[in-house]
């Protein structure tokens, strides 16, 4: 079973590929005709359009990994035919070249064992295409395949192909770790764990990092989930409205010794946040222009599950809002790093 997987992925992906599939046939036929001595379609696609469409997110999903290995392992099965008369060492020397060239050239597929095996033992249609077999049908049925892969999770609003998510930046342009890395596991941990299960894992190293801070995260939620938002939050909150002059939100910050201002609308509603940085680099005057969004909470929402934001290095605190944006509070740094030490004093007093 997929981890992650509801029922809605499995429908789309059982949806993608019946497009997929047939449109790749169809547009095939159409661009190389229908003749007796090169195939329309080759039975390795069915396995991509499973890759393609069950699990976009793996690596061996991919673009390249598709119409590479594919394309390569083709190459290689064909090449393998051409040179080695005996078809068992045949089969045998195509399969295994075609997983090192596709390790070594960043494509692996695991259909591209089949594209290499098909090119062996594909019959007289195969045969009689010769080396025109790894780039039609099968390089342009992965090229097609793959368009129309991209065009359908772009419809779907599923991410394809798939980017890692790049891991905490360090904001203030010094050499130390970001906030949220420099306490718990670091990548060479992640490295060492790899090492040590002495297993290949079909996810990105990037996405397992951010796999692991996010069971992280959830793990605090659960452990200190029973403070919410409104418990923690400061009620009094200083805001400035939209059409004030920038003065006085300097007044306001400077006064009351805060980094930032919750801007409001004359109803009393959130329109962003504005704090010296912000000014500094907006228009003269101009308070609209140089806020900048607003992190918002729920009275409702476990206070810790704002920590990732009020760790990245730049947002100094979170708007509480109601669900009409009327401001209800704000929860600063501070605030949190109160909360934190209160749930842990509370923890050791009760196991003491």
């Amino acid at each position: 079973m997929l981890p992650g997987a509801t029922l809605r992925d499995r429908l789309v992906a059982c949806l993608g590929a019946l497009i997929g599939i047939a449109l790749t046939g169809l547009i095939s036929g159409w661009m190389v005709g229908q003749g007796p001595h090169i195939p329309t379609i080759v039975a390795p696609m069915g396995a991509s359009a499973v890759l393609l469409f069950a699990v976009p997110a793996s690596p061996l999903a991919q673009p390249w990994s598709i119409i590479g290995g594919n394309t390569l392992s083709a190459l290689i099965g064909v090449t393998a035919a051409h040179f080695i008369p005996d078809p068992v060492a045949a089969i045998g020397v195509g399969v295994s070249v075609a997983i090192a060239v596709m390790s070594l050239t960043r494509c692996l597929h695991p259909p591209g064992g089949a594209a290499a095996l098909t090119a062996l033992i594909g019959g007289p249609a195969v045969t009689s295409s010769g080396f025109l077999f790894p780039f039609v049908p099968v390089g342009l049925n992965s090229l097609i395949l793959v368009g129309l892969g991209i065009v359908f999770h772009r419809l779907a609003r599923r991410q394809y192909p798939h980017v890692p998510t790049s891991g905490p930046a360090n904001p203030h342009a010094t050499t130390d770790l970001p906030a949220p890395v420099r306490v718990g596991f670091h990548v060479e941990d992640i490295d060492a764990a790899l090492l040590a299960l002495d297993e290949t894992l079909d996810i990105d190293r990037a996405d397992l990092d951010r796999l692991l801070r996010e069971v992280e995260h959830k793990a605090l939620v659960r452990s200190h989930g029973t403070l919410t938002c409104a418990e923690v939050m400061s009620r009094d909150v200083v805001t400035v409205a939209v059409d004030a002059p920038v003065a006085r939100a300097v007044e306001l910050l400077f006064r009351h010794d805060v980094r930032i201002l919750p801007v409001v609308n004359e109803d009393g509603r959130l329109l962003g946040t504005v704090g010296l940085r912000e000014l500094t680099r907006g228009p003269a005057g101009d308070i609209a222009q140089a806020m900048s969004a607003a992190r918002i909470a729920g009275p409702d929402e476990p206070a810790v599950a704002l920590v990732p934001a009020l760790t990245d290095g730049r947002t100094h605190a979170v708007v509480v809002t109601a669900p009409d944006r009327r401001v209800l509070g704000i929860v600063t740094q501070t605030d949190m790093l109160a909360t934190l030490a209160r749930a842990a004093t509370a923890r050791v007093l009760l196991t003491s």
